[in-house]
């Protein structure tokens, strides 16, 4: 197929069940279903648009068996060979073109498909004294099932299913809609059958794996952070400008940003994926930054501006003023997300759509900040030359304000029709205090706009509480809004008293510049520690100090951020993949794998579990039988709704849910959140040690933690079932599994950076094998080829499938070989008679020598050379690199010394996830300076000068900085260890071990480009007040500096509040998708 395991999207299973969908065991059994799997479901699906391939698996593929008797043929005086001729001779339509007769055109056909077992029963082999010799004379005609390499076990009982996977390049989603209307379509004409207790089962489809919903709950999760991080923007900006207008024309540039960035999307054929989506959520803070640095100077302009004054000159000069420093702001933020564009391999894929959609937003609300707020500015902040209160009465429509106003209203009135009666009749409320200020006292006039502004401060965070639950739904909405406002409060509230003491502070900084540069120095010091570590930073020092017991404390203390190459990614299912002894057979792997999963199944967070043991009927899954896979899919914490959301549900008065007759949950408004996990269950790595212990099982291996497409980039990447891993090549296969088993003991004795339970060699040469080695001289004597020995040996022990029964669009082997007894033991074999030219039959025994030997039962290769794996996991908190960079130099000190011989001809290296992350880390050394370079270039033609550059560029220093204590803070246990009020702190701010990886890199490239914004916004407006005024002495300049910053202080900190701010949703956020947002989040968040 034109694809790979990857995008094996789609797996079902097919069940027999009743009008109410409860399963019906034995209305059909595996042959049947496989049947119609094979021909019918299996065909239906394959037509879909963008499916490359439906494989089945499981249950039996029906076939004529000829289970030929050798004592009967010895009788009758024929050969296997003469009976596989008939019975393949007796199988065939033909067509005789056509006969006129009468002047009518008639078509001959000559009939002879084989249509039931009677047929081929009938069937003439030889004839004897004229007396046929029948294949019912010396052969057993059944129907049975086929020789299979795959099993299907649904809960402890074997099933049949079938696996879709999409076309390379197609878009998974769509197709899997596809297929969804394409089941819809085939449901109602499958098979269905009428027990003799009345009962009617129908053949149904059933998905146990399907990632539509894995990317709803992703793209779900995304999308409610871009709402959340609007809405408290838009509080954000409320409460900080305090100016109704103002503060709506900045939120208004949110969603036409986003709007926009949709359409460049749609334009570009970026798709819409969680990456792309986690683009504009990082966007978001910038682009209000712009909104707000806009508004901000526009307003200002106009309250300072002389009564008379051009508005439109007026909002023009005030736009005019910022809009270099606003351009030179995103184009360091657009430039420094510059080496995401070079990014290969799996994380260019990944995070490319990301710089995109980034880019997007960004440019898109730049565009709208530099030509439509002005224009709207200039619209609703004008000033009128005459005040409301002097406006007659019955000109109160025509004042541009009261239009406004009275458009409020109006479309309060239409909310309130569409059935938004709460933000119906605040928007009303808005719009009838304004209009009702100009008839209040004037001491009591500013109430209006003041309650107005409140108004929608309390509206607006309202519904803010409704979309964010940073809390958890167990508590309640008014706990969390209380959270939400409590929040939203204490970060305004040191913003602004940052604000009041700024001035102060500034001077006094200003006055003891040394201190103050030192104490940045030694910040930015202390960043590189905790990002390398003190071993690396201190490595300078001479090995006489080193050892000192404060630097060896300081080592041990500040080890350093780890590195990694992707955060973990939460999927919603595990694979479950041990593996048993090459020796065991399918009979037995069934065994084990039924008890595997029924064992699973009895897990109260597990929702299905389904296992495979061996292949599915495909060159894109070669497992042999010993290989085991079971996609585990558990339930959300808490029961979800049909779009995805955490629902209400009617429970007792003791908390308990109500359920209905069918057992299913009862959706209420009013109701409370369904826990779903038990008490001590916090997490899926809590359900996968339940699903570990549960496994356990004599003669299985364990398996590693993974989740099924996790394992299928990996097993691409590397050929392994494991992130990381030893890859060796040898000559032969004994001498790579012997080095195997030697490198495994090896790396079982390194518990403190690899995982000792999880270290497996492959065993290669396990399989037991019966080989029969033909005497050349024994068959000389009989005149007797090789081909003619190794072609009844075929027949008669393997089976060989000759020919193809045509019964309408089915097609079923017909495989002649010896009856089961015959040839299941190694006298058996041995006793099966090859005829001689002369027709003499002669036992296999005299012309082959049989012997047991061990053999492989998988053989790989790459590079022409015979390979093997020794995979292994890391020990917890040990990165890959880590792992692999210390196993790599034990084995060399160990074969240096003697200790560990490499046999002649093997190699051997370390192969996994981690070469990518080196790759992309070698990428990012190139890539990254050149961004920064090109950001200060862009800084110095700003501002025309190499000092002032300098100044402004050295913030990133500072902002990477706070960016490595937040990581290195995130790895600490004693971080937030704290539980106010029954709010665990660590949960609420997903604080973990976060390590060094791509998507932490790439949040630091979104901290570099937003860095600089409050430095060039301050140095612009430095400069331009050093132009129209030249200080004269050091006084009078210090006086300038703190003039200047204590004007362009509040746009600063309002900048700097929502960029956090608009942050706090993805941090809290608990759906699907948010472990990649966090770590992207964390640098700005820190920086």
């Amino acid at each position: 197929p034109d694809a790979t395991a990857l995008v094996q999207v789609f797996w079902y299973t097919l069940e027999p069940q009743d009008d109410q969908g409860r399963v019906v065991p034995g209305a059909f059994d595996l042959v049947e279903l496989r049947s119609i799997q094979d021909w019918t479901v299996r065909y239906a699906l394959q037509a879909v648009p963008g499916v490359s391939e439906v494989a089945s698996v499981g249950g039996f593929v029906r076939e004529y068996q000829v289970d030929v008797d050798p004592e009967a043929m010895l009788a009758a005086g024929v050969s296997v060979a003469e009976v596989a001729r008939a019975v393949k001779g007796a199988n065939l339509d033909i067509g005789a073109r056509t006969i006129e007769i009468n002047r009518a055109e008639y078509v001959v056909r000559g009939l002879g498909f084989v249509r039931d077992v009677d047929d081929l029963e009938a069937v003439v082999v030889a004839t004897r004294e004229h007396k046929p010799i029948r294949v019912q004379d010396v052969a057993r005609v059944t129907l049975g099932p086929a020789l299979r390499r795959g099993v299907l076990d649904d809960a402890g009982a074997e099933v049949v299913g079938g696996v879709v996977t999409v076309r390379f390049g197609d878009n998974p989603m769509a197709a899997i809609d596809r297929i969804r209307r394409k089941i819809e379509e085939i449901a109602p004409g499958l098979p269905r059958r009428t027990l003799d207790d009345g009962t009617v089962a129908q053949v149904r489809i059933v998905p146990f794996y399907d990632r539509t919903r894995l990317i709803d709950e992703t793209l779900d999760t995304l999308s409610l952070a871009l709402v959340q991080q609007i809405l408290i923007t838009v509080v954000v900006v409320l409460l900080v400008m305090r100016h109704l207008r103002s503060s709506l024309l900045v939120s208004a540039l949110l969603p036409l940003g986003v709007l926009a960035t949709f359409v460049l999307m749609k334009t570009t054929g970026v798709d819409a994926n969680v990456m792309a989506l986690a683009g504009i959520a990082i966007a978001i803070g910038t682009m209000v930054d712009m909104g707000i640095v806009f508004v901000e100077n526009i307003v200002r302009h106009v309250e300072q501006a002389p009564p008379g004054a051009d508005p439109a000159a007026t909002v023009r000069a005030g736009a005019g003023e910022v809009a270099g420093a606003v351009f030179t702001s995103i184009a360091t933020t657009v430039l420094g997300f510059v080496p995401v564009f070079g990014l290969t391999g799996a994380e260019g894929k990944l995070f490319t759509p990301l710089a995109y959609t980034k880019t997007f937003a960004l440019g898109s609300a730049f565009v709208l900040a530099l030509v439509v707020l002005p224009a709207l500015a200039h619209l609703v902040l004008r000033r009128s030359p005459l005040p409301r209160a002097a406006v007659p009465p019955w000109r109160v429509l025509l004042h541009h304000d009261a239009l406004l106003d009275w458009a409020s209203a109006i479309l309060g009135l239409a909310l309130l029709a569409l059935g938004a009666t709460l933000v119906g009749l605040g928007v009303v409320a808005v719009g009838a205090l304004r209009l009702a200020a100009p008839a209040l006292p004037p001491r009591w006039r500013w109430a209006g706009p003041w309650l107005a502004n409140a108004l929608t401060v309390a509206g607006v965070t309202v519904a803010l509480a409704r979309f964010w639950t940073p809390l958890g739904p167990e508590f309640s909405e008014l706990a969390n809004l209380g959270f939400v406002v409590v929040v939203i409060a204490i970060l305004l509230g040191a913003f602004g008293l940052f604000g009041l003491g700024y001035r102060p502070v500034l001077a006094w900084c200003l006055r003891h510049r040394a201190l103050f540069l030192g104490a940045n120095l030694v910040f930015v010091l202390g960043g590189v520690v905790a990002w390398r570590g003190a071993a690396w930073t201190l490595g300078w020092l001479p090995e006489a100090v080193r050892p000192a017991a404060a630097l060896a404390a300081l080592e041990a203390a500040l080890p350093g951020i780890e590195d990694d190459f992707m955060p973990p990614f939460d999927e919603g299912s595990f694979l479950y993949m041990p593996t048993t002894t090459p020796h065991a057979s399918i009979g037995q792997a069934r065994e084990m794998l039924q008890r595997i999963d029924a064992a699973i199944a009895q897990i109260p967070e597990v929702e299905r579990v389904v296992g495979k043991a061996g292949r599915a009927q495909t060159p894109l899954d070669p497992a042999p039988i010993s290989m085991f896979e079971t996609v585990v899919t558990y339930r959300s914490e808490y029961a979800m709704t049909d779009d995805g959301r955490i629902g209400r549900y009617r429970v007792d008065d003791a908390g308990e849910p109500w359920r209905d007759e069918a057992g299913a949950l009862v959706p209420d408004p009013d109701g409370r959140p369904v826990r779903q996990w038990r008490d001590h269950i916090r997490s899926p790595d809590d359900i996968w040690r339940e699903i570990a212990a549960a496994a356990e099982h004599p003669g299985v291996t364990g398996a590693p933690r993974l989740m099924p497409i996790k394992t299928r980039i990996v097993m691409l990447q590397t050929g392994m079932r494991s992130a990381v891993g030893l890859k060796i090549k040898g000559p032969d296969l004994e001498t790579i599994e012997a080095f195997g088993l030697e490198l495994e003991a090896r790396l079982e004795a390194m518990p403190d950076v690899i995982e000792p339970r999880s270290v497996f060699a492959d065993r290669i040469v396990g399989k037991p094998y019966l080989e029969l080695e033909i005497d050349r001289e024994a068959i000389a004597r009989y005149g007797l080829t090789v081909v003619d020995v190794q072609d009844v040996l075929q027949i008669a022990v393997g089976g060989k499938a000759l020919t193809h029964t045509v019964e309408g669009r089915q097609r079923y082997p017909v495989r002649v070989r010896y009856m089961r007894e015959e040839r299941d033991t190694a006298e058996a074999l041995g006793r099966i008679l090859v005829t001689g030219k002369g027709g003499e039959q002669i036992p296999l025994r005299q012309l082959a020598t049989l012997r047991y030997v061990r053999g492989p039962q998988m053989i790989r290769a790459e590079d022409t050379f015979l390979n093997a794996f020794v995979t292994f996991d890391p020990a917890p908190g040990v990165g890959e690199v880590e792992a692999v960079e210390v196993a790599e130099r034990r084995l060399h000190d160990a074969i240096a010394a003697g200790e560990l011989r490499v046999p002649d001809g093997v190699s051997y290296r370390f192969t996994g996830t981690y070469e990518h992350q080196l790759r992309s880390q070698q990428r990012l050394r190139i890539l990254v300076p050149v961004a920064l370079a090109v950001i200060f270039l862009l800084l110095y033609l700003q501002f025309r000068r190499t000092t002032t550059a300098l100044m402004v560029f050295s913030g990133m220093l500072l902002a990477a900085a706070g960016g490595f204590y937040l990581l290195w803070l995130y790895g600490q246990p004693w971080f937030l260890d704290a539980a106010p009020l029954g709010i665990d702190l660590r949960e609420l701010l997903a604080v973990h071990d976060t390590r060094i990886t791509v998507a932490v890199w790439v949040g630091f490239l979104a901290l570099f480009g937003v860095a600089t914004d409050n430095g060039v916004i301050v140095a612009t407006y430095l400069e331009q007040t050093f132009r129209a005024r030249t200080p004269r002495d050091v006084a009078e300049l210090r006086a300038c500096v703190v003039e200047a910053g204590r004007r362009r202080v509040r746009p600063c900190l309002m900048t700097t509040a929502t960029t956090l701010l608009a942050l706090l949703p993805i941090v809290t956020s608990p759906g699907r998708g948010s472990d990649l947002m966090v770590p992207m989040a964390l640098p700005t968040l820190g920086g």
